[in-house]
């Protein structure tokens, strides 16, 4: 098969892009009237309703999220200021159970130590009689030892024994001065 060119007998087309033709305005305007009315009353009627419920919905639950915030605050302070006063009252017992042991401690420490003070006091005169005792025997021995010194040095200065009771009377004597 053979093709033919098949040629058109319209005549060319004038003025250029068909929206702008002069001719065609009424028509444009018409479909444009009625395009707008058509979105006005679709805006109108479903979607505007919907955007506004849709508004005030998120508005009102916004809103008593607010308020539930708010509910949360007022218990999270009160439930912040009860345990501020429970932990100055803890604080406190917890002082004054600290002050009542110290008093406690302080009062057995002070009994202890007038009970150990007493008893060195004890062991003390003990000790100063045991010395006293002591010193007494000792003063006693002084007497015969210095009575028996005395007559070994006599004797052995002047050659004969001299008499014990003399001696002992004189030792006496110096021992009391």
């Amino acid at each position: 098969m053979a093709t033919t060119a098949t040629t058109s007998t319209a005549p060319p087309e004038q003025g250029g892009f068909p929206p702008f033709q002069s001719q065609n305005f009424p028509s444009q305007l018409f479909w444009l009237a009625l395009t707008f009315v058509l979105l006005y009353v679709l805006m109108a009627k479903v979607a505007l309703p919907r955007i506004g419920a849709i508004l005030t919905e998120r508005g009102k639950h916004i809103a008593d999220d607010l308020e539930a915030a708010q509910r949360f605050k007022e218990r999270s302070e009160a439930a912040q200021a009860s345990y501020q006063e429970a932990l100055a009252a803890a604080r406190g017992r917890a002082q004054a159970i600290a002050g009542a042991e110290r008093e406690r401690q302080a009062a057995a420490a002070t009994k202890m130590q007038k009970r150990l003070e007493a008893e060195l006091r004890e062991r003390l005169a003990a000790a100063e009689q045991s010395i006293g005792e002591t010193r007494a025997k000792a003063m006693g021995n002084v007497g015969a030892i210095a009575t028996d010194a005395a007559c070994a040095i006599l004797e052995r200065l002047v050659g004969k024994t001299p008499p014990t009771q003399q001696v002992a009377a004189t030792v006496a004597d110096v021992i009391k001065r």
